[in-house]
């Protein structure tokens, strides 16, 4: 038998110098007893797999609004990627996957509905504003359930990651460092790859000097991203791309929001005003009428008030039980 203790010892002998050893963990907000067979990064995890806020991503929009193609990404898709890259390069650097693994699972929990139009119009209707990095936080440290209380009562090390895998926020962990990084390799590959599918843009149509760097395809591009991150980062005690591949990456990203997701083909303004209007109208609904909200949502507003209760519900919605829930309210029976 491989116990908790043997795999803690392990990481000693195998991981980097600079890996995050679970044996060093800054620990828990709440100690628990350890588990026998599993590190604390291990069980991160394993309780976010498991979580209900997970499950939720495969139906809340990654670009695409409400896509008819079986192929294209969804938020849960878009993490599984995300998570894909991470560990390679983890993997790669002798850093510890098991915490990385955990840190790309839970980095978009707190997503919106219909992406980051769904997040732009929360954060514009909601008093305290909205940010899907703080809002994943408190997915795992308050609002998905674990063992009959509030929050999974994640490790330190995994809470920063989550909290800063976006913005200019650096995480204290390389693990952490790797997410952020994996998760724009990530969606600006995969999401040329759906608008190509989708017919938005062709190939020809990339910057001719990126392909050129980077490669030309979906699989050579991530290749070499990955490829230059770890020639850059082995022996160091920062995760860093070099100039030429960040330059390049960066300028993909561009084009991407010029082209991609800023474009009135992927996302019509009429259709935007819809999501808009949807999203302020549920969120000046439920909190004129508390009682609509979930047992759980209600008994929390005491503690956070209203408002706060009341994005936090609709941040949790898929895009099609926003849809369902805005449908029962305000569409007469007859007009469906």
């Amino acid at each position: 038998m491989i116990l908790r203790e043997n795999l803690e010892q392990r990481e000693y002998e195998i991981l980097s110098p600079f890996a995050a050893k679970s044996a060093e963990t800054r620990g828990r907000a709440v100690p628990e007893e350890k588990c026998s067979v599993r590190t604390d990064y291990q069980r991160d995890r394993d309780r976010i797999v498991h979580s209900k806020s997970l499950r939720r991503l495969m139906h809340k929009t990654q670009v695409f609004l409400a896509p008819e193609g079986d192929h294209f990404r969804t938020r849960l898709t878009h993490t599984l990627e995300v998570s894909q890259i991470a560990r390679t390069i983890a993997r790669a650097l002798g850093l510890n996957e098991d915490l990385t693994e955990a840190i790309a699972m839970g980095h978009d929990l707190g997503h919106t509905p219909f992406g980051h139009n769904g997040e732009s119009f929360l954060n514009e209707k909601h008093p305290g504003g909205f940010q899907h990095n703080v809002q994943s936080l408190r997915v795992v440290e308050v609002l998905e359930p674990h063992g009959g209380g509030r929050g999974m009562n994640l490790t330190f090390e995994v809470r920063d990651g989550i909290l800063n895998h976006t913005g200019k926020g650096v995480p204290v962990t390389l693990e952490g460092q790797i997410v952020k990084i994996s998760d724009r390799i990530a969606y600006i590959n995969h999401d040329i790859d759906d608008a190509m599918r989708g017919g938005i843009i062709s190939e020809s149509d990339l910057p001719e000097d990126c392909v050129k760097a980077l490669g030309f395809n979906h699989r050579n591009r991530i290749n070499t991203l990955v490829t230059d991150l770890v020639r850059n980062s082995d022996g160091e005690n920062h995760i860093i791309m070099s100039g030429e591949c960040k330059f390049y990456m960066d300028k993909l990203r561009s084009f991407m929001f010029e082209n991609v997701y800023h474009s009135k083909i992927v996302k019509k303004d009429e259709e935007l005003d819809k999501i808009r209007n949807m999203i302020f109208i549920l969120y000046d609904h439920f909190k004129n009428n508390d009682k609509e909200l979930p047992y759980e949502r209600r008994d929390m507003i005491s503690e956070y008030g209203i408002d706060e209760v009341v994005k936090d519900h609709i941040a949790g919605m898929t895009d099609r039980y926003a849809l369902n829930v805005f449908s029962k309210l305000f569409i007469p029976e007859g007009w469906k």
